[in-house]
C-alpha cells in the first residue's frame, strides 16, 4: 500500500496590494521633498553668485592695483592674461574665456568704459582702454525658480534686486536699485 504524503508549500513573499503601497509612499515622499531641494540649490546658486562677483571685485583691484595704473579693466578676458612678471592672471581662464560666462546657474557679465587718457597697462592693453570703473552683474538662468540678481561696481559693494543690474547699476557709486549684500 502506498501512502502520499501532502506536502504544504509556505508562500511568502509581498503582494502586489504591498509593492503598490511601498511605491506609492516613495512618490508622496519624493513629491513632498522637491520644494525643499529646489529652495536649497535657489540659496546654494545664489551663494556661488556673491562670492563669484567677490572674486572678481578681488581681481579687478588688483589689477587696478598692479597692473592698471588706477585703472580697471573694462572686460573679463583682459583679466584673464597674466602680467609679464606673474604666472598667474587675475581670474582662471573659465572665468575669462568671453564676454559673459556661466557658472553655477549664473550669467556673469563685466562692462566698463575706455578712458582717453589712460594708460595702458603691463598685461597688454592699450592706451586709453583702461576704465575709470566698471559694472559686474550676475543675472539667473531661470528667474521663475531663483528670482535674485546681483550686480557690484568699482566700489566693490554687492547688490541684490528682483530684475537684472545691468542697466541700473553705475560704474561707480552707490546703485540707484536694489539692496545691499553684507
Amino acid at each position: 500500500m502506498a501512502t502520499y504524503k501532502s506536502t504544504l508549500k509556505s508562500e511568502s513573499g509581498f503582494t502586489l496590494i504591498d509593492l503598490l503601497f511601498v511605491c506609492s509612499l516613495i512618490g508622496l515622499l519624493s513629491t513632498l521633498a522637491i520644494p525643499g531641494l529646489m529652495r536649497a540649490r535657489g540659496v546654494a546658486q545664489s551663494a556661488s553668485a556673491v562670492g563669484t562677483l567677490r572674486v572678481i571685485n578681488s581681481a579687478q583691484l588688483s589689477y587696478a592695483v598692479t597692473c592698471g595704473s588706477g585703472f580697471y579693466s573694462p572686460d573679463l578676458p583682459r583679466l584673464g592674461v597674466a602680467p609679464p612678471s606673474s604666472f598667474q592672471a587675475f581670474l582662471p581662464p573659465e572665468l575669462t574665456s568671453g564676454a559673459t560666462f556661466v557658472k553655477s546657474g549664473y550669467t556673469f557679465s563685466l562692462t566698463g568704459t575706455s578712458m582717453g587718457g589712460a594708460p595702458g597697462s603691463c598685461n597688454g592693453l592699450a592706451p586709453g582702454m583702461g576704465a575709470p570703473g566698471y559694472v559686474a552683474v550676475g543675472d539667473p538662468i531661470d528667474a521663475a525658480g531663483n528670482p535674485h540678481f546681483y550686480g557690484t561696481n568699482a566700489d566693490g559693494v554687492i547688490y541684490e534686486h528682483s530684475a537684472t543690474l545691468s542697466t541700473a547699476m553705475p560704474e561707480s557709486g552707490p546703485s540707484p536699485a536694489g539692496s545691499v549684500i553684507k
